[in-house]
């Protein structure tokens, strides 16, 4: 009886602490629509932006050959000195006129607290934008569609 009891009670536990683990963080799938333009695929980093405007993680990279990780010049600084390992949040560039469909983690104590979704974008000979596109990480920038000013058309995000 006591056994059934702490499998039980242990059951109930693991279950709570992945509820709440899961509760901390919202899933966003992120849908991106190109300009058109002539050239190579576009090289795309997502990261996260907090309210000093430094870099604090990277969410995503479309692209995945890292001898071109160097054009995204702000981003790579901060991606070199903090090593983190972006294997999982890689994805192929995205050409001219195409779209691309990505879901990314964003934590929720970031919503609403001055933090934003910065956009970096590059292509081969071409122009770099360090900031494409951003997104204010608020309850009304999460809902609206954003306008890019570069290889970026626009970013709407969807919570999932």
């Amino acid at each position: 009886m006591k056994s059934i009891l702490k499998i039980t009670l242990t059951s109930a536990f693991i279950f709570l602490l992945s509820f709440n683990s899961n509760a901390q963080s919202s899933k966003y799938k992120c849908m991106l629509q190109m300009n058109n333009y002539m050239g190579e695929g576009a090289y795309i980093v997502v990261s996260l932006i907090n309210a000093n405007g430094e870099y604090e993680k990277t969410l995503y990279v479309m692209g995945d050959d890292k001898k071109w990780y160097k054009s995204l010049k702000e981003w790579n600084k901060f991606h070199t000195q903090k090593a983190e390992d972006i294997s999982a949040k890689t994805g192929a560039s995205v050409t001219g006129g195409d779209r691309s469909v990505t879901t990314f983690e964003i934590e929720n104590s970031k919503i609403n607290k001055g933090y934003k979704l910065r956009f970096e974008s590059a292509v081969e000979d071409q122009k770099y934008y360090v900031s494409d596109l951003e997104v204010a990480l608020t309850t009304e920038g999460l809902a609206d569609k954003t306008d890019g000013k570069g290889y970026i058309k626009y970013v709407k995000l969807i919570k999932i």
